[in-house]
């Protein structure tokens, strides 16, 4: 198939809902946007008039799964309803593009992704870091050896939100580890494979205003390194800090800020350490600048775009998708259960 992919969105609650529709009908040879659907009359008022969403139908969810030739949605709801819309997306035979993170438990995720691995359909999670121009560069010298045996991994991800979002970011029992740490856990495992053991470490800044675990730290444990995973939402300029560091014992690779959207756009700073030539790369310090993608999803939407033409495997398979889930339930101090 080599047509435009076509495809709605479901839910506009999603933080990352409308950047998601904005590619998605800016990527015009690849996609045909249909419709729209969000059922809460609170989201419409909050978010319905968000340009991302101007002059296209407003549908409702079983307008959109009955339409002819649709072959994908984006599940795009407010973070507790993502996985029940997947479900419904799938059973209706659409490919879906669904939101981060897969929810507070393992066993409607699992059933999610069994159901999708049934019916040849692909899922698609929504880690965009996973097509970072920078990152990629930095996962490959790990697959590929350039840093050896790698026995250390640093990764923060923060940011500074106010009142009405800490309220919000309440109803997870692992807070910000939970919303945040997903992405880079997604990394870790993309290098390291499943953990050993994870520890969560959640603390609250401010526990005189909430109950929110505002800032985390969880330690990832393998037989020969130990990733370190933090996030807040309490950082001044958090985004300016955000990064990975990966330490073996034939290099390094350190990428700071994994992404910056401030009002003065500035690259990712990438330093790779090489004792030994490789990738192209001569042994010794190698600091350089990376673009920063201007089309934060566009990347991995044109991916999702080729997978379902079958031009390409889904790259990041059930078995992936579920030790990224665990672990990340982990690291939020929930316990696990089905």
């Amino acid at each position: 198939m080599n047509d435009r992919i076509r495809i709605g969105q479901i839910g506009i609650g999603h933080n990352h809902g409308s950047g998601k529709m904005a590619a998605l009908r800016k990527l015009t040879d690849h996609f045909e946007v249909v419709g729209v659907v969000e059922a809460d009359p609170e989201w419409r008022r909050k978010r319905g008039n968000d340009p991302a969403y101007k002059g296209l139908p407003w549908l409702t969810e079983a307008e959109l799964l009955a339409m002819e030739g649709l072959d994908a949605v984006a599940v795009e709801t407010d973070v507790p309803n993502l996985i029940p819309a997947a479900k419904r997306c799938l059973e209706a035979g659409c490919h879906i593009h669904l939101d981060k993170p897969g929810g507070e438990t393992m066993g409607p995720f699992r059933e999610v992704l069994e159901l999708a691995d049934s019916r040849n359909l692909f899922v698609q999670m929504a880690y965009m870091y996973r097509y970072t121009p920078a990152i990629q560069l930095c996962l490959q010298a790990v697959k590929e050896g350039w840093l050896g045996r790698v026995f250390e991994v640093h990764a923060v991800m923060s940011r500074m939100d106010g009142m009405d979002y800490r309220k919000w970011l309440g109803q997870f029992q692992g807070g910000a580890m939970y919303i945040f740490g997903c992405h880079l856990i997604d990394l870790v495992v993309s290098m390291l494979g499943a953990p050993d053991r994870v520890t969560p470490y959640l603390r609250r800044t401010w526990h005189e205003k909430d109950d929110l675990f505002d800032n985390g730290l969880a330690v990832m444990e393998y037989p020969h390194a130990t990733a370190t995973i933090r996030t807040s939402v309490v950082e001044v300029e958090g985004f300016r800090r955000r990064q990975l560091a990966v330490c073996g014992d034939k290099g390094s690779c350190e990428i700071q800020p994994l992404e910056y959207n401030g009002p003065k756009p500035r690259e990712t700073v990438v330093r790779l350490t090489l004792a030994e030539a490789a990738g192209g790369y001569e042994a010794g310090c190698h600091e350089f600048e990376m673009e920063t993608p201007k089309g934060r999803y566009d990347a991995q939407l044109i991916d999702f775009a080729e997978m379902i033409r079958g031009n390409k495997p889904n790259p990041y398979p059930t078995s992936h998708e579920l030790i990224v889930q665990e672990a990340t339930l982990a690291a939020s101090g929930i316990q696990l259960q089905e």
